[in-house]
């Protein structure tokens, strides 16, 4: 009958040799040896079990952090495109708004210069007509001697607007200059166009050709500059120029109506000055 609690070849069975001098000790060493070895066995599958578990823990705080970063830096870029767009969009709606504004600035000046240009057209014709009624007269004997002294009357009167205008000229040359400067204080540019109202609203040559509205149209509307490299002052400008050329034809039709005026009003008379 087989023992059950020492089962054959189950259990390890001591050395039959003994322990005396010579015997074999091989299994109390196994014994030493083993109980170690299952030991470290056991620990490293524990260790390497757990170090796997922290590394996928971390692996997924990691994916986790990622992921959270990406989808803020996403919301971020998004947000910041929208402002650009937004502010691409308002800097191009500004944009379109000045152009619309300097196209009605230039369709303005065409059309303003295009009015001077026929006005000056006219006053030119009219010119010419004075001009051939004065040869007439100057060829009809003492009819031309009394024009003749009409207009030699009415020298001084031309000579002073004439000087008038010069000024006038210099001082709108350096007003678009102060205009067109880069540094000069835009209160001195207004000190000088507030001189020039006064001064041609006291000039008896003022109000007979209305300087003052013509000039407040030129500080309106004469925006023209020379490029930033120009030395030459009398570059600047547009309108003021034409406004010029059209006073000077003034002036001088003016004289020929004011000698009319004396001669048809016996102001002038033959044989006497």
């Amino acid at each position: 009958m087989n023992n059950l609690n020492d089962p054959p070849r189950w259990n390890i069975q001591p050395d039959p040799r003994g322990r005396g001098a010579g015997a074999g000790d091989g299994n109390q060493w196994n014994y030493a040896l083993l109980v170690p070895m299952l030991g470290l066995a056991a620990f490293r599958w524990i260790w390497t079990r757990e170090s796997q578990r922290e590394i996928q823990k971390v692996k997924a705080q990691y994916d986790k952090d990622v992921s959270t970063i990406q989808i803020e830096m996403e919301a971020r870029y998004r947000e910041t495109l929208t402002e650009r767009r937004r502010a691409a969009a308002l800097l191009e709606l500004e944009l379109e708004k000045e152009r619309q504004r300097v196209k009605g600035y230039k369709q303005a000046m065409v059309s303003q210069s295009q009015q001077l240009m026929e006005e000056r057209k006219q006053l030119q014709k009219e010119r010419e007509t004075l001009e051939e009624d004065k040869q007439m007269f100057m060829k009809s004997g003492a009819a031309g001697a009394i024009l003749h002294q009409a207009l030699e009357r009415e020298n001084d009167w031309y000579r002073r607007a004439t000087a008038t205008l010069k000024e006038l000229e210099g001082q709108l040359v350096e007003r678009q200059n102060a205009y067109c400067s880069l540094i000069q204080p835009r209160d001195q540019r207004l000190e000088m166009e507030k001189n020039m109202l006064l001064k041609v609203v006291k000039e008896p040559i003022g109000a007979e050709l209305d300087l003052e509205s013509d000039l407040k149209d030129i500080f309106k509307r004469d925006k023209h500059c020379a490029d930033l490299l120009n030395v030459d002052k009398r570059k600047n400008g547009s309108l003021m120029w034409v406004y010029l050329k059209y006073w000077q034809l003034q002036i001088t039709i003016q004289k020929h109506k004011r000698a009319e005026e004396a001669v048809l009003g016996g102001k002038i008379q033959s044989g006497r000055k």
